[in-house]
């Protein structure tokens, strides 16, 4: 059985978890700048774990701000065939009260401002999205949560905003009316470029507050939102744990060959230097 490889994107911390052994940081240069931070890396069992800070140590990188190309190309260029998002989110259904961790299965995009896309300067590619998460990952997390006793949910639709400022209750009590579940600021477009790299992805959606809709309890705020995700923490590594070890190849999810029929472009009008850019995605495919 080949090297399984599993990165993790997520607040910092969770490079901390207990039994990873031959830890060690390595930074990735990649053609879209660098990373949030340096990579850390170790063993769990047989397993290769890649972690990276989402918003940098120390909280530094403003969800906007994220070079969220970098860091997907970083875990390919690690080897990272499976992606596990940890995600702070607020909820947006009664019965997800703080606490209570969502495996989502659906996105809807709010941004406005962010490069969600590996295509473009020459060459242009449309993948399928239509189910935007690996159900197989999905799956494995979601079982590994009950496995632990945590408060898990299946499924969702996870409504990425622009941030950094927190809803009105005029938006909130709108995206209610919608029918989404959770809302966050940060999944999107991470998960659309998983998906053009061909790295299965998933979500631990960790349920921190109400937003704003909900009129008994008190507005959303910074302290709330660390409170509740200090407590979630050991959870989600308990989870990823769980779910690492059982993770196992070859894959046999659409994610592994979503590029196969998605370049459109006439590959001898693709510029030589975007080709050599994306060979760690294209390559196998003769571009």
């Amino acid at each position: 059985m080949s090297e399984r490889i599993i990165g993790v994107i997520g607040g910092s911390g969770l490079y901390e978890m207990e039994g990873l052994k031959n830890v060690k940081e390595v930074k990735v240069k990649t053609p879209f700048g660098s990373p949030s931070d340096a990579y850390i890396v170790g063993k769990l069992g047989d397993v290769k774990m890649v972690f990276l800070p989402r918003h940098g140590r120390g909280h530094r990188i403003l969800p906007s701000e994220l070079n969220y190309r970098a860091n997907i190309y970083g875990m390919k260029k690690l080897g990272a065939e499976w992606i596990i998002s940890v995600s702070a989110v607020g909820s947006m259904r009664e019965d997800i009260q703080p606490g209570h961790i969502v495996v989502v299965d659906q996105f809807f995009d709010r941004t406005k401002e962010r490069v969600s896309s590996f295509f473009g300067n020459g060459i242009v590619g449309h993948v399928e999205f239509a189910d935007p998460v690996c159900p197989d990952l999905s799956n494995l997390l979601y079982d590994a949560g009950q496995s632990i006793g945590a408060t898990m949910h299946k499924g969702g639709t996870y409504l990425c905003i622009e941030g950094p400022q927190f809803s009105t209750r005029a938006e909130s009590k709108i995206y209610r009316k919608w029918g989404v579940d959770v809302i966050g600021m940060t999944n999107i477009p991470e998960a659309k470029l998983a998906r053009e790299a061909e790295i299965c992805y998933a979500t631990l959606a960790l349920s921190t507050d109400y937003d704003c809709w909900h009129e008994t309890e008190e507005s959303v705020t910074v302290e709330m939102i660390l409170d509740t995700l200090k407590r979630n923490v050991a959870t989600a590594k308990e989870i990823i744990r769980a779910a690492a070890l059982k993770i196992a190849g070859p894959r046999q999810c659409k994610c592994a060959a979503a590029m196969k029929y998605a370049v459109v472009t006439d590959r001898k009008k693709i510029p030589a230097k975007v080709k050599k850019d994306l060979k760690i995605i294209l390559g196998k495919y003769g571009i």
